[in-house]
């Protein structure tokens, strides 16, 4: 078996570990493409729960449509967003997704377009390097927009996924970004569903088991891949 092969198999390895554990994740939640949109810069630097809230808020205004959110005045913006934390800062960033979805084609045609239609003829990584371009909008928020308000196979990578794959010696621990996405994207199939159910079981595997301090590895679904001891 060539190396390629293992590593592939050793990742699905894990993957059906998580899955048999945890069930289907079916993540990210939200009625529309531009709500999970939303709750992808939102989601910076704070816990969920928090991005419910502010979820909640806009939705009870009616609010989490494109062109609704944009004829908000900043002031307007700042206090529904505010339970997500760093509000101010959250209100310019999403303000500044929302300049950039006004300058597709498409934003004026169909001024309430939660389903985002006119992103979704782009090239994934036209799409890609014009997110990043956004200001605010970092890699895993662009891919977590990418693949799971778009349905594009772009793998997300975050803190757990660095922590979990670094304790168990598949890269280490200050590998840079792009080069782990890269890691899953040149040795899983370019499926975004698989993409979407392993990112999502790798952030509850994270958040149950594989704390920053004090893992419970004993319980962990991937303890049997773990070859040492993990302080």
């Amino acid at each position: 078996m060539g190396k390629g092969s293992y590593q592939q198999n050793r990742l699905m390895s894990l993957f059906s570990a998580m899955l048999a554990h945890f069930g289907p994740l079916r993540w990210w939640p939200g009625d529309s493409p531009f709500e999970i949109a939303v709750g992808a810069v939102l989601t910076q630097n704070t816990a969920w729960r928090n991005v419910e809230k502010a979820i909640a808020g806009l939705r009870e205004k009616k609010a989490l449509r494109p062109d609704i959110l944009y004829s908000m005045s900043p002031a307007e913006l700042e206090e529904l967003l505010r339970p997500s934390g760093f509000f101010r800062l959250k209100t310019r960033r999403l303000r500044a997704l929302l300049e950039y979805l006004r300058s597709y084609p498409g934003w004026d045609a169909s001024p309430g377009n939660a389903d985002l239609n006119f992103l979704r003829g782009a090239d994934l990584s036209v799409l890609r390097e014009e997110l990043l371009a956004v200001r605010g909008i970092g890699p895993e928020t662009a891919d977590s927009i990418l693949l799971y308000a778009l349905d594009l196979p772009t793998f997300v990578v975050d803190a757990y996924t660095m922590r979990i794959f670094s304790r168990h010696g598949i890269f280490p621990p200050d590998i840079p970004y792009d080069e782990a996405r890269e890691y899953f994207m040149d040795r899983l199939p370019q499926d975004v569903a698989l993409y979407n159910e392993f990112h999502a079981l790798i952030v509850r595997t994270g958040n149950t088991f594989c704390k920053k301090s004090r893992p419970l590895c004993a319980n962990c679904p991937l303890a049997e891949f773990l070859d040492h001891e993990v302080d």
